[in-house]
């Protein structure tokens, strides 16, 4: 199973992944899960390239990695901004997939990291959730009820 947290910075996706991850490890301790996180992710690849190159290379490294980790067995849990549809939409088609779409009008402090084309979700399954009216365990509720 693929949770695939998207939208612009400071709509919670780090947040509601590692409360995601959390919830369903203590639900099922054997379960192996994995977060691929934006931040975690351009420190690894030393990519801090926030043009469309840059952020097409790092997403695509990211579906890489989920590919081979989703097909060991792993639920992945990707929290990554992926302005681009056509990239999230990659692993729709091979995968249990959920497109969790973020959002909210309050101001975090990630302005400068905005996606300027961002290219909101269409698919009619996505999830998605206004993060700046609904608390965490409400979205974690909203998740797990699509997700069970």
């Amino acid at each position: 199973m693929i949770f695939w947290f998207t939208g612009q910075p400071g709509s919670g996706k780090t947040t509601l992944a590692n409360k995601l991850i959390e919830v369903m490890s203590s639900e099922n301790s054997k379960a192996k899960i994995i977060n691929i996180d934006g931040d975690d992710l351009r420190s690894i690849s030393k990519n801090k390239d926030y043009s469309k190159a840059g952020r097409i290379k790092n997403i695509s490294t990211a579906i890489s990695i989920v590919r081979f980790l989703a097909n060991k067995g792993y639920i992945c849990v990707i929290s990554i901004v992926a302005p681009y549809r056509f990239l999230r939409d990659e692993l729709k088609e091979d995968f249990n997939f959920l497109e969790v779409y973020l959002h909210t009008d309050e101001i975090r402090g990630r302005e400068d990291f905005f996606a300027e084309d961002y290219e909101k979700p269409v698919d009619p399954n996505t999830l998605s959730l206004d993060t700046g009216k609904l608390n965490i365990k409400e979205c974690i509720d909203e998740i797990l009820n699509v997700y069970r």
